[in-house]
């Protein structure tokens, strides 16, 4: 029973996004590995840009960084 966990910050997760996640690496385990889609396990969690570091500083501070 494949279990994956996707971490994404919040940009763009809509439902219908999220769920096209979910079938595509469903699909992915089952095609290339040939694990069962009724077992597989998807789990997506959203994580807030000020909770997601990245080279010591908040993805929310890097964005802002951008021109």
């Amino acid at each position: 029973m494949p279990f994956v966990n996707i971490k994404i910050t919040p940009d763009g997760a809509t439902p219908e996004k999220k769920a096209e996640l979910i079938k595509g690496v469903t699909a992915l385990l089952h095609d290339t590995l040939g694990k069962n889609p009724a077992t597989t396990v998807v789990v997506i969690d959203i994580v807030d840009t000020d909770n997601w570091g990245i080279g010591g500083e908040t993805v929310t501070a890097r964005r802002a960084q951008k021109p």
